[in-house]
């Protein structure tokens, strides 16, 4: 008889003060049985100092189901945005977030919570990314963080960060993606009614659309499936400007305003998802994969997964593919 697999340890750090919408999407993401559709078993639990309930706001209460020890099983700790931006953290929760980054826990916040992971010292020198009206209130509070705005999500250095809101549900699924494939993350999403991942930063979301642009917009978006209609195809700006009826020029400016990237990293983005896929749920030879996904080679294919996903295509294939042993090629 197959042995189960042992559930993936996820802990959701609670304190007075932390949103109650982030708290949905963590236990959302990793906190429902979805084994009967392939997804592996997730252990979250809810860790605070005290095991007492903590008032959200809204009227909600969140009821701790163990203490901050049981960061020293987890695989992963989530900490959720905050109400109050400036109001320090528990000390006994920034010690313990301290002392789990020093065991090299991957330790990831939503929104606002990178104020807390900046509150333990754990972002002093490294990259981090909030909403995008934080920003500046961040790098007056820790000016020893290096805080940018252009990012949905950020890794650096075994830490994640993200930007507001439903960015935190686009890092949690990557997080997912990125330790159990993209088919994995795929059925959370699914049934979430979610996207599995966007492209581009919030610098989308900065901006406040024209009617003008929103018609752009709706010109963009066909041009963006028929080049994934077509994804197999060599695409250039040039082209994809000419079914777009707009100059080069202009495309890519409006390209960028609506997706927050540019035309051809988003392309990039794409085939890498494509490729995922197919190896993930079919035995195709490489060549055949990178060829399909418009990579052209499996050498092009290679460097690129190696850029985005610090792995090569055999060894994520071996990792995720989901059939019979793969083909080799």
């Amino acid at each position: 008889m197959a042995t189960s697999p042992e559930p993936v340890r996820i802990a959701l750090v609670c304190f007075p003060g932390v949103r109650a919408f982030d708290v949905s999407v963590i236990t959302e993401v990793w906190g429902v049985d979805r084994t009967d559709r392939g997804v592996p078993p997730f252990d979250l639990r809810r860790t605070a100092a005290e095991p007492t309930p903590i008032a959200l706001r809204g009227g909600l209460c969140l009821t701790p189901d163990r203490t901050l020890a049981w960061l020293a099983r987890a695989d992963l700790i989530v900490v959720p945005g905050l109400d109050d931006y400036v109001t320090p953290a528990p000390a006994p929760v920034l010690e313990a977030l301290r002392r789990a980054h020093a065991r090299a826990t991957p330790i990831a916040s939503l929104c606002g919570g990178a104020f807390t992971l900046a509150q333990a010292g754990l972002l002093d020198g490294r990259q981090a990314v909030t909403h995008w009206n934080l920003t500046d209130l961040l790098s007056t509070c820790h000016p020893q963080v290096k805080v940018t705005q252009d990012a949905l999500f950020l890794h650096d250095d075994n830490i994640w960060t993200s930007a507001g809101t439903a960015a935190g549900i686009d890092l949690c699924l990557h997080l997912v993606r990125t330790t159990h494939g993209a088919e994995t993350a795929a059925t959370i999403a699914r049934s979430m009614v979610t996207a599995p991942f966007r492209t581009g930063t919030q610098a989308q979301f900065i901006e406040h659309p024209t009617p003008r642009a929103d018609r752009d917009a709706d010109t963009l978006a066909a041009v963006r499936a028929h080049a994934l209609a077509h994804l197999a195809e060599p695409h250039t700006v040039a082209g994809l400007a000419a079914h777009a009826g707009m100059s080069p020029r202009s495309f890519a400016r409006h390209f960028q305003a609506t997706t927050g990237t540019t035309p051809l990293r988003w392309l990039i983005t794409q085939r890498i998802a494509a490729a995922q896929k197919l190896l993930e749920r079919t035995d195709l030879p490489l060549p055949e994969v990178a060829r399909r996904t418009g990579f052209g080679s499996e050498v092009t294919m290679r460097q690129h997964f190696a850029t985005h996903l610090s792995t090569s295509p055999r060894d994520y294939r071996l990792a995720f593919h989901q059939g019979p042993s793969p083909a080799r090629g």
